[in-house]
């Protein structure tokens, strides 16, 4: 390469992040911080400082522009600085690039050493690693072939290094129940006190236990999601951004993202709700690449009890039964019939089918093996809707009346008590929507300004003003509906500890209903000889719990007895 009597030149300065810390005190671009937190030596603002007193130092060299990618590792080039001064080198501006070491440019030794010595070559650029002591202009052929190898090679094994003590502190992390991610998952926000521990976000907690109580009811995850968006409850990623939250995915499609089927289901099936914290589910390939790859659920990192629940096991149980069977709605309903996912043929245990005949204006409803419906091997086990709901509601009765009889163990089973603040959530609710109402109309009357001042078209101001004035519709009728339901909830009664006797109600209903079927039965096999068999949903507290009863009465008995 020749010598020019004159370079316009390059600076470009380059920072990873500060969270890559190793023990040694030294991050990944070989930074020192202190006991007071403060980092020193290859900050932004050294490597400018000493760049530029190379360049005062000589008259042939001038400042063309200065690129600095603060925050960006040097495994890849994917750099937006760094492709700036790309397309600035291809276009003929710029002929010397200047960076504080080789490091600086990079630590992928392969792509840097083709930077090096083949692309800036091409394009006629000088290259300066300034504490290197590399000058592409002066190099001879040791340097290049053998010295400049060595150093780029010794910093990508430098990067790989300190990649797999990141992913080592991580493992080890993850396994003790601290949490590592970037965003807390909808529902839960990171503690003030420590970023690794989640703690309910009592709004959004709220809005989780609907969609649970919602989906135990019957409704379908569509169905739940347009109750949602119907209510003018912000969609996760909306709810993190009017946190001020810096939240983006690849799936956002629409102007103002909102609830979908898919988003729903993925709450439903999160152990996150239950205490569970679940981690590790993608791995990047390595340290030079962004792409990550989905590992199987097995390999994934799971610590039970590290946070508050959201959601109780029992609930979450219950969910995860319905969603594993076919719970499609009614015709045009959202709701599916009662017994969807609970009833099933005892003898090939699929999923009985729900049948309607109508004769001389009277209908009449009955079940039938899903199996035989299909046109398969097994018999029709029809059994009528009404026969079926006396026999399944004598059968909890006759549970619930056995353990109501031990009724002095009633106060040991409180944990099961679930109480949902719908009233205070929906109030919540209605103040964030009148506050974004504010935030459109606000917009809205800044238009008239930015028209006025040519800041906008005429055409922006029109398709600008549609938009915030669809917005602001929106919002006014999920308020009105908000408004709605708060009033039915005041006109049937605001129920407090429905749980805490629901078994005693269940004693008193004369017709079996969703709630009690989902609350005491996981399941319903019915048998070709009319047999039909109930799975308590918590048979196993209800035998303790009797055990307990009389293990107290028993003790009782003895006291009265020593007096």
């Amino acid at each position: 390469m020749n010598a020019k009597d004159f370079y316009n030149v390059a600076v470009y300065l380059r920072l990873s992040r500060d969270d890559a810390a190793t023990g040694s005190g030294k991050d990944i671009d070989g930074r020192v911080t202190t006991s007071s937190g403060k980092t020193e030596s290859n900050s932004i603002s050294s490597q400018r400082d000493m760049i530029r007193s190379y360049i005062r130092q000589h008259d042939d060299m001038e400042i063309y522009d200065i690129y600095v990618d603060d925050g960006w590792s040097g495994a890849n080039f994917d750099r937006p600085a760094f492709k700036r001064m790309m397309e600035d080198i291809e276009a003929g501006k710029i002929d010397c690039v200047i960076v504080k070491d080789l490091s600086r440019l990079g630590r992928d030794y392969i792509e840097a050493g083709r930077l090096i010595q083949k692309t800036f070559p091409a394009f006629c650029v000088r290259f300066i690693a300034l504490t290197d002591n590399f000058d592409s202009l002066t190099a001879d052929h040791n340097e290049k072939s053998l010295v400049l190898p060595v150093k780029n090679f010794v910093n990508d094994s430098y990067c790989r290094d300190i990649s797999q003590k990141v992913r080592s502190q991580q493992k080890v992390k993850r396994e003790n129940g601290e949490f590592i991610g970037s965003f807390a998952v909808y529902g839960y926000r990171k503690s003030d006190e420590n970023k690794n521990q989640l703690v309910p976000d009592d709004y959004a907690a709220d809005i989780v236990r609907k969609i649970f109580a919602w989906r135990i009811e019957g409704l379908s995850s569509l169905a739940i999601a347009d109750q949602l968006n119907n209510l003018g409850i912000l969609s996760p990623m909306e709810y993190k951004k009017s946190k001020g939250e810096r939240y983006s995915t690849g799936f956002n499609t629409t102007l103002k993202a909102k609830w979908s089927s898919v988003a729903v289901k993925r709450i439903l099936v999160n152990e996150t709700y239950i205490g569970t914290l679940v981690q590790g589910k993608e791995e990047k390939l390595n340290h030079k690449i962004k792409k990550s790859i989905v590992k199987p659920e097995s390999e994934w990192t799971k610590v039970a009890n590290t946070h508050e629940p959201i959601i109780s096991k029992e609930d979450f149980e219950i969910v995860k039964n319905l969603m594993a069977v076919d719970c499609r709605a009614l015709g045009q309903s959202n709701k599916s019939h009662m017994y969807t996912g609970l009833l099933f043929c005892g003898d090939c245990n699929e999923q009985m089918v729900r049948r309607v005949n109508k004769y001389k204006g009277k209908e009449k409803v009955y079940f039938i093996c899903g199996t035989k419906n299909n046109g398969a091997g097994c018999t029709r086990h029809s059994t009528e809707e009404e026969v079926l709901n006396q026999i399944v509601l004598t059968g909890i009765r006759q549970q619930i009346s056995l353990f109501m009889d031990k009724s002095n163990v009633l106060n040991r089973i409180n944990q099961l008590q679930v109480n949902f603040e719908e009233v205070v959530a929906f109030d919540r609710e209605i103040e964030k929507l009148h506050k974004e109402q504010d935030k459109y109309l606000s917009l809205r009357a800044g238009l008239y300004e930015d028209l006025k001042e040519n800041i906008i078209t005429e055409e922006d101001f029109r398709n600008f003003r549609e938009i915030y004035e669809q917005q602001y519709n929106e919002l006014n009728q999920a308020i009105k509906n908000q408004e709605d339901t708060i009033k039915k909830l005041f006109k049937s009664g605001i129920s407090a500890g429905v749980q805490l006797e629901r078994m005693k109600e269940a004693l008193q209903i004369t017709e079996l209903d969703r709630d009690t079927l989902v609350t005491f039965v996981s399941k319903i096999l019915v048998y070709e000889d009319k047999r039909v068999y109930l799975e308590m949903r918590h048979k196993e507290l209800f035998s303790k719990a009797i055990m307990l009863a009389e293990f107290v009465e028993q003790n009782q008995q003895s006291q009265r007895e020593v007096v």
